[in-house]
């Protein structure tokens, strides 16, 4: 570990041997899941590409981080080369004229789809009609289970929907596990919530305005107070969280597929198994899709550093780059290519990597909220949530009503 943080320190360069190297910046967020992955990729790159030395930023926290820091480094002119952005903060940095359309570099390039960019893939990242971001990784929410102390409190069944959730925290507690559960509410960007939202098939944005007013966000927020008062849930922050969970003191967790490769190095010894994220009554009609895609931010007018920078932003996203993401982590590298043939046998060697596989079709847009108020808007929920979790909040409707009327005066008219 020591060694990792090392080599991912702030600063650190990955340094080609020749004088006439071309060095860029990235920035990345979220050190505990990806500095495995890019130590490993940057193994392969600097092999294949010697001219090209990567200085990697300091690691943003999170996604909302990782926007705040960017959109700073707009302001202030010190923007990176390369920047990775969730998958719902791409629409800002486009907006906002700091994302370039990659479309000039792509039609350079003789084998693209070849390559595993298929459309799909390319949608994530497309706007006006024009591609501005190469999705990195993709992610599902899911359930771990220590199943260890599922068997010790007699469980047999994993819960397909939250009924079943709150009667198997029930008997976990029962059976002496005082921390069941832990139902991650503070992920990024409310990802939870717009989770509860699409199991019913319902965006929380639509035709630019707030869209929780009606039954299933109703649905939704119930939800969740069920959940919290009938596990019993501790207000945890995601970290401590996922430390317990590892350390074999939480029996069931819900949270993104992304963590699975740190859970899986830094878990204690006990049975560890994911399974399908579970519905309101049935499976969920949809899951919103989390991750985040490379962006090229650079401010060079140097067209050999926009070529490594292309260079560094493609190799990441394809191949060797594209697979260790699946081999390091629970992402899901959206590259056709690197999921058909690199790891054409990977996911039946790693089942619990492979649920998330089993949930693409239920893969929705990961909405951002529109205008200059968005990071806002997402503080909003988070408040309202804990405040659910804190018993803070107890009348659902009345809750409802105060967030469309909040959140819609923040949104753009």
């Amino acid at each position: 570990m020591k060694h990792i943080l090392a080599v991912m320190a702030a600063g650190t360069i990955f340094a080609a041997t020749s004088s006439e190297a071309v060095e860029i910046s990235v920035g990345y967020p979220y050190a505990h899941l990806f500095d495995t992955t890019y130590t490993k990729i940057m193994k392969n790159f600097k092999k294949d590409h010697p001219d090209i030395k990567v200085k990697f930023r300091a690691v943003y926290d999170d996604y909302e981080d990782a926007t705040q820091v960017v959109l700073r480094e707009a302001v202030s002119k010190s923007l990176p080369d390369v920047t990775m952005q969730g998958l719902n903060r791409q629409a800002i940095f486009v907006e906002k004229g700091i994302a370039k359309s990659l479309e000039p570099y792509i039609a350079k390039e003789a084998n693209f789809e070849k390559d595993g960019y298929h459309k799909s893939m390319l949608e994530l990242g497309t706007f006006g009609g024009k591609v501005h971001g190469l999705p990195f990784s993709v992610s599902l929410p899911v359930g771990y289970y220590n199943m260890d102390l599922m068997k010790k409190a007699g469980v047999t069944k994993l819960p397909t929907n939250w009924s079943e959730v709150i009667d198997t925290c029930k008997k976990l507690r029962k059976g002496g596990i005082k921390n069941p559960i832990f139902w991650g509410w503070n992920i990024t960007g409310n990802w939870f919530l717009q989770a509860l939202l699409w199991s019913q098939e319902t965006p929380i944005i639509k035709d630019g305005k707030i869209n929780i007013g009606g039954p299933a966000g109703l649905k939704a927020l119930e939800t969740m107070k069920a959940i919290f008062d009938g596990c019993k849930m501790k207000n945890l922050k995601w970290k401590a969280a996922l430390k317990s969970f590892s350390a074999g003191k939480i029996a069931m967790m819900y949270w993104s597929t992304s963590a699975l490769g740190a859970v899986e190095r830094a878990k204690g010894d006990f049975e560890l198994k994911t399974y399908e994220f579970p519905g309101l009554k049935d499976w969920p009609k949809g899951l919103p899709a989390g991750g985040n895609a490379a962006l090229l931010v650079s401010t060079s007018k140097d067209p050999k550093r926009l070529k490594a920078a292309w260079t560094f932003l493609k190799y990441i996203t394809s191949g060797l780059g594209a697979a260790a993401v699946a081999e390091t982590t629970g992402y899901m590298p959206p590259n056709k290519a690197a999921n058909e043939i690199i790891l054409k046998d990977f996911y039946a060697r790693n089942p619990n990597k492979q649920t998330a596989v089993r949930q693409l079709p239920l893969l929705r847009e990961w909405m951002a909220y529109p205008g200059d108020k968005g990071l806002a808007v997402t503080q909003v929920f988070y408040d309202a949530m804990e405040g659910i979790l804190l018993g803070d909040h107890t009348d659902m409707k009345k809750l409802q009503a105060e967030l469309v009327e909040e959140v819609g005066a923040m949104l753009p008219k």
